[in-house]
């Protein structure tokens, strides 16, 4: 029998396992779901969202619970995983409070009567990442759900705790069964869900590499498909920044999570007249972060989640070195804690530009003009989202308009909002989830006319 393990990032010990469900189980997971629709469609707005906000309760009831399991799954210090499990709050609270209004129908600018509905399509089957082990979940699967879906998740394999917790959540919130269904399932049977005629859309955030290939099946089906990929997002520090502020907002966003956030900055742009005040700022900042166990409340950073990625990324750094990059602190990592990297003298072709670095790991790059700086950010082949820093708003909304991205933010850190959709653009993948067009994505906008 097939077994998934959770291994303790910071110990690295074996802290539960849970066996793969067999072909036959998922069978009847399968037949649950095509159950559930036919009834949970028909259900009204405020039906579901009583449930939904039955649901809010008892992720905030048992905060504490849901955030230690996250950080033994993942190694997310505990504060944070706190703050995960509020986040996973608000959205349900975002959902059930505007999907009515965002999902009724709209008349038409036709001389004769004519209607745009937004109709429920099926199943939507997730894949979904290890970073944010609910949150990702909830933010498609409230939309979802809303919109009166029904939903299958094949959760990270690092995370099937979390997944577990997940549907149990659903169930004890009173969701009907087969609405909601975790399924531990590797990534071979990926395809024999997505071919399944109840399934009707996939959603995935991950990398440009799984989404390339599970895109290419959701074409096979012809099942409409979102994805969320990698990214490599530049900050952009003008000549008028604020530089202590920018600096402190900088670290935050690359070093929050372990540096394990697609949408952190990743790559620092800076003009030659700042370089050598931020370089010096930012390295203090990150000299002062404390590293270690992450539900000790008096630490700043945990873990890496795996033995792979830190062998992955002392990889990349290892390279970039070797092509001349200089470290100005940290390097070095002992088990699955990796020391904050601060990284300059970087040039183009170095991994830390060419790749997604997904741990804790910064790039200061110096420019002579902001012409040059917005043209070397949008010559990487990600575009998920960019932060700009000026005291220029003129300036800021001018550059914004020139980046290729998802998401530009002017003088404030990048996070997702659920009143805002989120998605990219190039290798950073398509559609958006959030928001009243991540929920439309989810349905069948149906042309009515009358005559």
């Amino acid at each position: 029998m097939s077994i998934f393990q959770s291994i303790n990032p910071y110990s690295q010990t074996i802290f539960a396992e849970y066996p793969a469900i067999t072909t036959q189980e998922l069978v009847v997971k399968i037949e649950k779901a095509e159950t559930a629709y036919q009834t949970w469609k028909k259900t009204s707005f405020k039906q579901r969202a009583d449930l939904l906000m039955l649901l809010r309760q008892n992720l905030l009831d048992n905060k504490e619970k849901y955030a230690l399991l996250i950080t033994h799954e993942m190694g997310k210090h505990i504060r944070e995983a706190r703050a995960e499990i509020e986040k996973s709050a608000l959205v349900c609270d975002f959902f059930a409070t505007n999907a009515e209004e965002f999902l009724k129908a709209q008349r038409g600018n036709t001389p004769h009567e004519s209607w745009i509905l937004f109709e429920p399509i099926g199943a939507v089957f997730a894949i979904m990442p290890w970073n944010f082990p609910f949150w990702q979940v909830m933010r498609y699967a409230t939309a979802a759900i809303m919109a009166g879906n029904v939903s299958l998740l094949k959760h990270a394999p690092n995370v099937m705790g979390s997944a577990i917790a997940i549907e149990q959540l659903f169930i004890e919130s009173g969701f009907p069964e087969g609405v909601f269904q975790s399924l531990l399932v590797h990534t071979e049977a990926v395809e024999s869900i997505i071919a399944q005629p109840i399934v009707q859309a996939v959603v995935l955030t991950g990398s440009d590499r799984a989404g390339s290939a599970v895109a290419a099946l959701a074409g096979k089906y012809i099942k409409r498909s979102i994805m969320e990929l990698g990214g490599s997002d530049p900050l952009l520090v003008l000549n008028d920044a604020n530089i202590d502020l920018t600096a402190a907002t900088a670290v935050q966003s690359r070093m929050g999570n372990a540096g394990q956030v697609c949408i952190a900055a990743k790559r620092w742009l800076v003009t030659e007249q700042n370089v050598a005040a931020f370089t010096q700022k930012t390295k203090a900042i990150i000299e002062k972060i404390k590293q270690g166990n992450p539900e000790d409340e008096n630490i700043d950073m945990g873990p890496m989640a795996r033995p792979d990625l830190v062998s992955q990324l002392a990889g990349q750094l290892e390279k970039s070195v070797l092509m001349g990059a200089k470290i100005e602190t940290g390097g070095s990592f002992e088990g699955n804690n990796f020391k904050p990297t601060l990284l300059t003298n970087i040039s183009e072709e170095m991994p830390v530009c060419q790749q997604e670095i997904f741990g804790p790991i910064a790039s200061i790059i110096s420019f002579k003009t902001e012409s040059e700086m917005v043209a070397f950010a949008n010559r990487s082949q990600y575009g998920l989202a960019a932060s700009i820093w000026t005291q220029d708003k003129e300036k800021g909304l001018r550059i914004a308009s020139e980046l290729e991205s998802g998401s530009v933010y002017i003088n404030a850190l990048v996070r997702s909002d659920p009143n805002l959709p989120i998605g990219g653009t190039k290798r950073s993948g398509y559609g958006r989830e959030l928001s009243a067009f991540g929920i439309r994505e989810l349905t069948n906008i149906k042309t009515l006319i009358i005559r």
